[in-house]
């Protein structure tokens, strides 16, 4: 089959041949037809995550979102059949599996699910890690309405999902973008948009929450000095959490608690968000579709900042 993959931590991604998988016991093979990119994919291959999406073994498959239909099911019980479309994310502890890839192998019992009616495969492989990760950030960000959300790096996938569950929360999100983002921004539901680009962003959040925001969720920062100066923005007894893991060594101002996210998949989350996006209610917002063998570009633009919303691989 055919695979986006490295053979070495550091190593540029490229366009390979590899084995079909054949499904284990518990196990169905999905026949891929769109994979969804995020920036995990392309700090995996660079080795810069340390934990359990670290592979064993390479080639390392770029990737952890797919959607597509089962093509084969594995020895012993097992809750889907032969055609049905799913989608979902890889376990973490699936090494050297990834989703960049035309076939894959995965626990029948881990995070996938059935395609819901009025929902395409495309808009299904964008939302198993953006939309879970948004969904419990809302929760451990205990903000229930009215609050002001701070959002560093809004336009991306999970910052565009965030946006719009807070908002539907009636949480007042102020989404910190690149570039003139506002109108997409505002029709997500953002009651604020900031062009870091072409405005101080501490000036800016403070015109809009003189006293500091309720929450901040720094997507981007990959610092904990960076991540500090946004936690600044925070009023006493507010929450600033990181998705990239620089919480617990920044210095975070007094009242202020730091959290380091860490996603927690599950099938019963992506039930969910397929229905609220099958209904309209969730809309994924998707940059660009790209084959297979331009993944590898579609990873770099990610790296270095140039994407917006969902980038999707068809194979």
């Amino acid at each position: 089959m055919r695979a986006i993959a490295v053979g070495a931590f550091q190593a540029d991604p490229e366009l390979v041949e590899m084995p079909k998988p054949e499904p284990e016991a518990g196990e169905v093979r999905v026949r891929i037809e769109y994979a969804a990119l995020n920036p995990c994919d392309w700090q995996a291959a660079r080795g810069s995550l340390d934990d359990e999406l670290a592979p064993q073994a390479f080639p390392l498959v770029v990737g952890v979102d797919f959607a597509g239909r089962v093509d084969m099911i594995g020895s012993g019980g097992n809750r889907f059949r032969v055609g049905d479309q799913v989608f979902g994310r890889v376990p973490g502890s699936a090494a050297g599996t990834g989703t960049y890839c035309d076939y894959v192998s995965v626990p029948q019992d881990s995070a996938i699910t059935l395609v819901p009616p009025g929902l395409s495969l495309r808009t299904a492989a964008a939302l198993p890690s953006a939309g879970m990760a948004a969904a419990q950030i809302l929760e451990i960000a205990v903000l229930r309405g009215h609050e002001s959300l701070l959002v560093i790096g809004a336009a991306g996938g999970v910052g565009s999902c965030l946006t719009q569950l807070a908002a539907a929360r009636d949480v007042r999100v102020i989404a910190a973008v690149r570039g003139d983002e506002h109108r997409r921004m505002e029709a997500l539901g953002a009651t604020a948009t900031i062009d870091t680009t072409d405005h101080p962003l501490g000036a800016a959040v403070r015109e809009s929450c003189p006293d500091g925001v309720d929450a901040l969720v720094d997507l981007v920062s990959t610092t904990p000095d960076d991540f500090a100066a946004h936690a600044a923005l925070v009023r006493d007894r507010g929450i600033a959490l990181s998705t990239r893991g620089v919480a617990a060594g920044a210095a975070l101002p007094p009242g202020v608690t730091g959290i380091d996210f860490r996603l927690d998949p599950s099938p019963v989350l992506l039930d969910v968000l397929a229905a609220g996006a099958a209904e309209g209610v969730l809309r994924v917002p998707i940059d660009i579709e790209v084959p297979l063998e331009k993944a590898p570009q579609a990873l770099d633009r990610n790296r270095t900042g140039g994407a917006r919303g969902k980038t999707v691989i068809a194979l």
